[in-house]
């Protein structure tokens, strides 16, 4: 349904945004077929497929990660796989690996078979369960769209997204995974658990003869096409350096430190944790039927954007302090506006 002209947008964009929330709306709309409740996680995995950008998936067994991440792929028209990460598996049983192959003619010759990475979207099952030497064989696919084996580099067909889960309770046989890797998940989404009402509705499919048929409603073309008008999308510069100074206030000992940042964090948040802010504020603008990023949007995405991006000293841990807590206590001391800077006495 098109909605009211943005103005000083052209009427084609204007075309494409109503687009953009009808495409949203339908995929919202299949995987609310088969998952109850859970609409922040649908909202963070949906906005991560529409800019480019990876998920990683945390909460403890049986709240539906999994399959929330299968009726995502069942709703969109992407090749799909599944990789169950495993102590024992292999960085080929990733990307793949060059066997030796006998043609008619009994001539023998190395063949590349490819692995299960070579698809669009990509279930990395409980990723933490692998060892680190397996879980970098995704840092190159996540980061460049391609992979390299047998000395060949190898492009992979866009759009192209991972959607990883991990059990936070479970730590035997787990290996937590390197920043390296974490900073390439554009947000980390937790799972929290269902309430009374929903808990009903997941009864009431599970255990009777209800079946839900989710359909594809967005092919990889259209999906392209969104993640570049989301880069269209304005921010004016006051909203961008707002989400440069929260970024910079999770950095210990920074001009723009905020004093849980100083007692608790050891490393703060990365570049990457501005582009992420600043990519999902603008799909916030667009579904709100808006063509400019505001201060409320950068707000919204900043938490899942930057959580996993930040590391606790020793005595944040020891205290039981999480990021989410040091980041709620940036948002709520970083000033919007110089002015307010001016104000409170910091610049």
């Amino acid at each position: 349904m098109a909605t009211a002209n943005i103005p000083g947008v052209d009427p084609q964009i204007q075309g494409a945004c109503d687009q953009f929330r009808q495409d949203y709306r339908a995929v919202h709309d299949e995987i609310a077929k088969v998952i109850v409740g859970h609409q922040e996680i649908i909202d963070g995995v949906l906005t991560c497929l529409l800019v480019g950008g990876h998920a990683l998936l945390e909460g403890v067994p049986g709240l539906g990660k999994t399959a929330l991440i299968r009726t995502l792929a069942a709703a969109l028209d992407l090749k799909f796989s599944r990789i169950q990460f495993t102590p024992d598996l292999m960085p080929a049983d990733v990307i793949g690996t060059n066997v030796i192959m006998e043609d008619p003619q009994h001539h023998r010759a190395f063949t590349f078979m490819a692995g299960p990475i070579f698809a669009q979207i990509i279930l990395a099952d409980e990723i933490n369960r692998a060892t680190p030497k397996t879980q970098s064989a995704l840092l190159e696919a996540m980061q460049e769209r391609q992979v390299t084996a047998g000395g060949q580099m190898r492009k992979l067909e866009e759009p192209f997204f991972v959607m990883a889960t991990q059990n936070p309770i479970e730590q035997e046989g787990t290996y937590p995974l390197p920043e390296a890797q974490l900073d390439r998940f554009f947000f980390k989404l937790l799972v929290q658990y269902s309430g009374r009402e929903e808990l009903k509705q997941i009864l009431d499919r599970t255990t009777t003869a209800h079946k839900a048929e989710v359909r594809p409603v967005l092919d990889g073309r259209r999906i392209l096409q969104h993640q570049e008008l989301v880069k269209r999308v304005v921010i004016a510069p006051h909203v961008q350096d707002y989400v440069i100074r929260v970024v910079l206030a999770t950095h210990p000992q920074g001009i723009y430190a905020v004093g849980m940042t100083n007692q608790f964090l050891r490393y703060g948040a990365s570049p990457r944790a501005a582009q992420a802010i600043t990519l999902a504020a603008k799909v916030r603008a667009l579904l709100d039927g808006r063509f400019h990023v505001s201060f409320q949007d950068a707000k919204d995405v900043a938490i899942p954007a930057m959580r996993h991006r930040l590391i606790l000293n020793f005595e944040g841990e020891a205290e039981g302090i999480t990021t989410d807590m040091v980041l709620e206590k940036v948002l709520a001391e970083t000033p919007q506006t110089l002015d307010q800077e001016l104000v409170t006495g910091k610049g």
